[in-house]
């Protein structure tokens, strides 16, 4: 006998897992879904002390007085938190941890380093608000210890939710409670203990997440998630937003059982490098100049020349060897441009996690600077390309476009924020900013088997381009995946990079 112990994210309680518990109870399981302190239909026991200790001592107690021998803890969001705390107490009784659309928090970290959201951080980090529990008003007789659930036009802040039906958002959003704010502010504290157990990662790819992408990130030696490659460590993808439960509750409760018995897919050891392919199209092997985070690929010509300046994706975390500008797909990109006669700029910047944007724009407007200063480059003639996360960069210069932008261009981009994704800002939304572009000349090129959530923003963009008459050139790679370059068989994806160039080229020169 499993018995399943569901817990869900904020705001909730035992109730969101309803659907997901009876098809749990069909299949023969034993199924605790969790309403922890002060929330649901125990949102009365909730005091100033309630905090994210109270929450985990609620699952050590639960755990404590289950009999059954196979122990699977399912942790939701926030659930995840007072998840891992309990299953480091009491580890011997833990069969599998299901991650479910949750992050990876480790020792010390409090709930909130996990929130993307903007105004959701600021309303955790500074409790005088001006907002009741309720919502309704300045806080009242020290309510500023609670944080307000969410409206029901605010649930996407913390997630997707276009696939959640009409009344079902309806009941998540009259049925939450307010949460404790020291239940997201108290650090985490784990030990050891908790590091050897089987877990299972549960990924909505509505959502923006994907095993590709973990793949992904596995593979640039991303050193949190070392771990994720252990015969232990299974995965499974929901084509589902942000709750699961609530809008494909037989599916997530068939991915439940399969992950108890152990199934799912399992990571295959990385070397922690960039993909090596070679970039598919042949170019020479031309010098490069290096200059802080900024390098040069320059054509042989006695005159100035047009550049290109090729802006990689992300977020990457920190600290990845080789760097972006160094690997196979830019290094190919840079000479391919000075072989074809202008100067190809590559560069690293600072775009490690969703917050850094900010950052990596101040990177790509210097890289710009000094591109332009310099006496070989044609400086009232620059084309910026932009590639996967770093989409979102080309919002200031749709925005604004200077005079010697002559194109922008963007290959298998994120035009969009993903859902949940709210530290990013309104600043940079490329899907609006292409309503003042104007002319400026926009090179598309759209992967065919692009990951849904980021095929979604490629959509929003093009039908915003079409509304205000941008000019936008869509170049499709059908048999194409994100990162085409590094994955996908050169015949698969030339015609579409030699295409995409000569597009860049043209629009310089014109």
């Amino acid at each position: 006998m499993t018995a399943f112990v569901l817990v869900s994210g904020a705001y909730t309680g035992g109730w969101v897992w309803r659907d997901v518990a009876a098809r749990l109870q069909e299949s023969g399981a034993e199924v605790h879904p969790v309403t922890l302190t002060g929330m649901g239909d125990r949102r009365h026991l909730a005091g100033p002390g309630t905090d994210l200790e109270t929450h985990v001592q609620d699952l050590v107690q639960l755990i404590d007085h289950v009999e059954a021998p196979d122990v699977v803890i399912v942790g939701h969001c926030y659930g995840i938190h007072p998840v891992l705390g309990a299953a480091d107490r009491r580890p011997e009784r833990i069969s599998r941890i299901v991650y479910l659309n949750a992050g990876m928090p480790q020792d010390g970290d409090p709930a909130h380093k996990l929130v993307t959201d903007q105004t959701l951080r600021d309303r955790l980090l500074n409790p005088d608000d001006g907002q009741s529990a309720d919502g309704q008003g300045q806080a009242a007789g020290g309510d500023d210890w609670l944080l307000p659930s969410p409206a029901l036009d605010e649930w996407q802040r913390w997630g997707g939710v276009a696939d959640v039906p009409a009344d079902a958002l309806e009941r998540l959003t009259s049925l939450a409670a307010p949460q404790p704010r020291a239940t997201l502010t108290q650090p985490l504290r784990l030990s050891e203990a908790v590091t050897g157990l089987p877990t299972t990662g549960v990924l909505c790819t509505a959502n923006g997440a994907s095993i590709a992408l973990v793949e992904s990130l596995v593979e640039l030696g991303d050193p949190r998630l070392r771990a994720l490659v252990d015969p232990q460590v299974t995965f499974f993808e929901l084509d589902a937003g942000h709750w699961p439960m609530l809008s494909c509750p037989d599916e997530l409760a068939a991915v439940l059982l399969r992950a108890a018995a152990g199934e799912g897919h399992r990571l295959t050891a990385g070397e922690g490098r960039a993909p090596a392919r070679p970039f598919p199209v042949d170019v020479p092997e031309l010098p490069r100049e290096r200059v802080g985070r900024v390098d040069l690929y320059l054509p042989d010509a006695d005159e100035p020349r047009p550049a290109v300046v090729f802006v990689h994706g992300g977020p990457l975390p920190a600290g990845v060897e080789p760097t972006p500008r160094d690997w196979p797909t830019f290094v190919g990109y840079g000479r391919y441009a000075a072989a074809l006669g202008a100067v190809g700029v590559t560069l690293d910047h600072r775009l490690h996690d969703l917050a850094g944007y900010g950052s990596a724009a101040e990177d790509v407007a210097a890289a710009i600077e000094l591109v332009r200063a310099d006496p070989r480059v044609d400086g009232e003639r620059i084309a910026l390309w932009f590639f996967s996360g770093g989409g979102l960069l080309s919002a200031d210069w749709l925005a604004e476009p200077p005079a010697w932008l002559r194109c922008v261009a963007a290959s298998y981009p994120i035009l969009a924020p993903l859902p949940g994704w709210g530290v990013v800002g309104p600043r940079f939304r490329p899907a609006v900013a292409v309503r003042s572009a104007g002319r400026l000349p926009i090179v598309l090129t759209r992967a065919g088997l692009e990951q849904p959530a980021l095929a979604a923003t490629v959509e929003e963009f093009v039908t915003a381009a079409e509304d205000c008459k941008a000019a936008v050139e869509v170049i499709d790679a059908p048999r194409a995946h994100h990162g085409f370059e590094t994955i996908d068989p050169p015949e698969h994806v030339r015609d579409a990079v030699e295409h995409a160039m000569r597009s860049v080229l043209g629009n310089l020169r014109g």
